[in-house]
């Protein structure tokens, strides 16, 4: 191997050991058997290192009758980015495909506010939401953590430029072949549109599983508590429980990175396309 490729391989794997280095930290420390042991080797290269591992940690944090039941957070973690990311791909694929095949008057203004709504902070529309929902009778439920966050302006967006660029050939085909607007946005264009779909439920479901500042404002107990606001109970005034926390931190790690690899495929074949088409 030439000298100058070494060279690039060692720089990338440097850069990539440095990407990763926390994640490992994390894992590591996770299996030391208390809080003090991960705090003694801070600082050092013991940190990257476990003599006695143990999955004590764990079985602590995945009891669901417990005071901090991690178990049940992450359940409900995993139900709250389920049902968003299914019903956010509904909800804003058939947005785009209306908004790109219907016969809407002013199709060029609701593309313009679709876009300045994006750019509005989410932490602005908070209180109002939460004033919204107390109303309701939502407050403390996966549906208040679900509902506010299916339809955004962004991923309608990407999804309409996907699917103008489909010919309109096709739109023609279908409908003199009989079928309704409705067969052809779930026959004909969500077939077509993986990639683009596979992009949106990656982003979705990383924003939704991060979320932390609304459930924390929203939920009162551990029935409909995310992961997210759990792991922050460690962190208390007087004591840091840091190898209850860093458990916690993997299993909330865990299924996002589970959820990207079954997506990877489609994510990269949308960005590729849309370099192409660039």
């Amino acid at each position: 191997m030439p000298a100058a490729d070494i060279v690039k391989v060692a720089c990338v794997a440097i850069v990539a050991l440095v990407i990763v280095s926390p994640l490992i930290l994390l894992a590591v420390a996770s299996l030391k058997p208390d809080r003090f042991q991960i705090l003694a080797d801070m600082g050092s290269f013991r940190a990257f290192w476990v003599s006695q591992p143990t999955l004590d940690n764990y079985r602590q944090i995945v009891t669901l009758d417990g005071p901090l039941p991690m178990g049940r957070y992450l359940l409900n973690s995993v139900v709250i980015l389920s049902l968003t990311v299914l019903g956010g791909i509904l909800v804003n694929s058939t947005a785009a495909f209306v908004l790109a095949w219907g016969r809407l008057p002013g199709r060029a203004l609701i593309l313009a506010l679709m876009i300045g709504l994006y750019i509005v902070p989410q932490e602005s529309i908070v209180l109002p939401l939460l004033n919204i929902v107390i109303k309701l009778g939502l407050a403390d439920t996966f549906t208040a953590q679900i509902l506010p966050w299916l339809a955004s302006p962004l991923y309608i967006f990407l999804l309409y430029q996907f699917f103008i660029q489909i010919p309109h050939e096709l739109y023609d085909a279908a409908v003199i072949d009989g079928a309704s607007p409705f067969r052809i946005y779930w026959s004909v264009f969500l077939p077509m549109s993986a990639p683009a779909l596979a992009t949106v439920a990656i982003l979705l479901g990383i924003d939704t599983w991060n979320q932390y500042l609304w459930p924390l404002m929203i939920t009162q107990s551990n029935w409909a508590r995310p992961i997210s606001v759990g792991i922050a109970s460690y962190f208390g005034s007087d004591s840091i429980y840091w190898n209850y926390a860093m458990a916690s931190s993997v299993l909330m790690m865990a299924p996002v990175l589970l959820f990207y690899i079954f997506f990877q495929r489609w994510f990269v074949s949308s960005l590729i396309g849309s370099a192409v088409k660039g």
